[in-house]
């Protein structure tokens, strides 16, 4: 895949009407400070288009960002950033979960989990709220140059076992800084790409 046109398109707050899309959509998930912008911004070949924060929590809004005109990138808040009141909490879990259900061109859900961390009870819960929503999601296990590289699979086994994953649950290990793992990811969506043609 090679990405040449990037654009944000739209950006939905909490009293948004979501877009009816005609194209497919990769939801990205995952908890504040996850490396989310990180590795939407690695994928698209952009230093800064995904705001990327020392604050988490920064992203409140479904930010959708248009691909070559042959996809969207959708960029879902943060999730179970500590300090956030429990009223945003709510309405970050509320706008997550209208996305999941309301959506009708979702084609895969993209879920970052730290791998240098047990993943969290709310990583736990938005797991299976994917699976519960009829998706299977493909973890991206971020900040990959933060660990050895003898310590990858074992971190990766603990990741899988504590989420209880599905069988054939496709993981990727990725860093931000080498950009390993993204040529793995751009072979899925370019398969994802292929089957929408045939």
């Amino acid at each position: 895949m090679v990405i040449k046109n990037v654009n944000l398109e739209t950006v939905c707050g909490i009293t948004s009407k979501l877009p009816e899309n005609k194209l497919p959509e990769i939801a990205f998930a995952g908890k504040s400070n996850v490396g989310k912008s990180s590795l939407i911004n690695g994928l698209m070949n952009r230093k800064s288009l995904a705001r990327t924060s020392s604050q988490p929590g920064k992203t409140q809004t479904i930010n959708y960002y248009n691909i070559n005109d042959q996809m969207y990138f959708v960029d879902l808040p943060g999730y179970g950033y500590a300090t956030a009141n429990e009223q945003v909490k709510a309405q970050w879990g509320k706008m997550i979960e209208d996305y999941l259900h309301q959506s009708r061109q979702i084609r895969a859900v993209f879920l970052l989990i730290d791998i240098r961390h047990v993943p969290s009870e709310n990583d736990r819960i938005m797991y299976n709220w994917i699976l519960d929503r009829g998706y299977k999601p493909i973890i991206i296990a971020t900040k990959l140059d933060k660990i050895k590289r003898s310590q990858i699979a074992k971190q990766v086994k603990l990741i899988t076992d504590t989420l209880d994953v599905v069988d054939d649950t496709t993981v990727i290990p990725y860093s931000s800084l080498s950009k390993q793992g993204r040529e793995e990811i751009y072979d899925l969506l370019d398969r994802m790409l292929a089957e929408e043609g045939s």
